[in-house]
């Protein structure tokens, strides 16, 4: 077998039973978050002007309203939803829940027959496993993306494909076709970056609605490119890194090295590059006992990809705000949170907001690897000053969101868009999900005839 056909064969042949007690729970906390995630994204301009494109009619529902589609307009319109708000998890494709979740909603009316909770629960899990195979096989975050792709749209789009070819119970020749036809409808570009273009919103959905679309070709007949992976002209490596990849990467532990694991769930509405610094500053405060009107500047080390990446405030926009290291550092000394209403535009505009950005000062390091977290000095008033790095934010495996705080941040962003007692629901349907019989419900739990609630801004 070659490394694709053994991730294809491993994927498809994916059972309950093959999946650790600690793997099942996880999927479900991503799964929880995703959907909160994206009902709260139906706040959002990005997800309204997309729904006014979906073409009206068909029996796919969009989130939150009773308004219906084709499955690959629902897939594309609920993935912006689902990645609008930066609430989504990371670290997997990078976003995988994004891209992996409004996949499988659009496709799970279309099934024919039952769909366990189990077999739901594999094929989210063979998505993050497909899609962070995929970017590690693409030398990883800082090589993927440092060459100018966002491996949400490149690498998210085989995810969502995986994600759907397990979940209709794809052989592993049709699933490879699978994983190989959605290389073609990989893209996404860095550029917005500069200018806080709500161009990064619509990537999740583009991933959604294009491994959807792989999956579709797949099953009517189309083959995917066979040697996609390998260092030929118009390969998938040697064009996104202009290099031979390490194809090994895609089958590399296969069973034991779970690549949801390397996936972080995000407490702060806030690009991921910037969770790290907002942990240490928490942190520092909580270990001298004092609070942020006794800050008198910050000072972040930090590499010259994470400074390009969040090291600039353009607040005219939520984009570009939250991608922002810097007003998310502001946000939290002058909120003391930062969670998405420290985003809206009133709070943007808030006059302290300017006088702290003014205190915090960044130093990029061309001697720091490209994905170091940055180093975080703060100095208080009297002159006293703390450096710290967090090495893994909050959210990650070795620094874990917990339960309750999950629960939490879901039933705050779902209630968003869906009455209390829906959000309860939902949360009861994912909590007992792998005992479930028939998963096709899940759709209709995320619709309301409630009136729409008003745009977040």
């Amino acid at each position: 077998m070659t490394h694709v056909e053994a991730l294809a064969d491993f994927c498809a042949r994916l059972a309950p039973a093959d999946l650790p007690d600690r793997i099942t729970a996880r999927t479900k906390s991503h799964l929880l978050d995703t959907l909160g995630a994206a009902l709260a994204g139906t706040r959002s301009n990005e997800f309204r002007k997309v729904r006014t494109l979906a073409a009206p009619g068909g029996t796919t529902p969009l989130l939150a309203s009773q308004r219906r589609t084709g499955p690959r307009d629902a897939a594309l319109t609920n993935g912006v939803a689902a990645h609008v708000f930066e609430l989504d998890d990371s670290g997997g494709c990078d976003h995988t829940g994004a891209v992996v979740l409004p996949a499988l909603l659009a496709a799970l009316p279309t099934c024919e027959g039952p769909i366990s909770g189990g077999d739901f629960i594999c094929a989210l899990t063979a998505g993050y496993e497909v899609g962070r195979r995929m970017l590690d096989a693409s030398g990883g975050y800082g090589v993927h993306n440092g060459a100018g792709w966002h491996s949400t749209g490149t690498c998210g789009t085989l995810a969502a494909a995986a994600a759907v070819a397990r979940l209709r119970g794809y052989d592993c020749a049709l699933f490879r076709h699978a994983l190989t036809l959605a290389t073609s409808f990989s893209s996404g570009l860095w550029a917005f970056n500069h200018d806080g273009s709500q161009a990064k919103k619509v990537h999740a959905g583009r991933a959604a609605e294009g491994g959807l679309l792989a999956a579709d070709l797949a099953a009517a007949g189309f083959s995917g490119p066979s040697q996609v992976f390998e260092d030929v002209w118009g390969g998938f490596f040697r064009t996104y890194v202009r290099d031979v990849g390490q194809p090994a990467e895609l089958s590399a532990g296969l069973g034991t090295n779970w690549k949801i694991e390397r996936a972080s769930l995000k407490p702060y509405a806030a690009c991921r590059g910037a969770h790290s610094a907002i942990d240490a500053v928490g942190d520092i405060l909580s270990l001298t006992g004092r609070d942020a009107v006794d800050i008198a500047k910050i000072d972040l080390r930090l590499s010259p990809f994470l400074m390009d990446m969040c090291g600039r405030a353009r607040l005219e926009t939520l984009a570009g705000a939250q991608m922002s290291l810097g007003y998310a550092l502001a946000a939290l000394l002058v909120f003391g949170r930062v969670d998405l209403e420290q985003y809206s535009a009133a709070a943007r505009r808030d006059r302290h907001i300017a006088f702290t950005l003014d205190r915090i000062d960044f130093h990029p390091d061309p001697q720091m690897p490209q994905m170091a977290e940055p180093e975080v000095t703060v100095t208080f008033t009297d002159g006293e000053s703390r450096t710290t790095m967090v090495p893994r934010a909050t959210g990650s495996s070795e620094r874990p969101m917990s339960d309750t705080a999950i629960r939490a941040k879901f039933d705050s962003l779902a209630s968003m868009a869906l009455p209390a007692a829906r959000v309860a629901d939902l949360a009861d349907f994912v909590g007992v999900l792998e005992g479930r019989a028939d998963c096709r419900e899940l759709s209709e739990l995320l619709v309301t005839d409630e009136p729409e609630a008003p745009v977040f801004i």
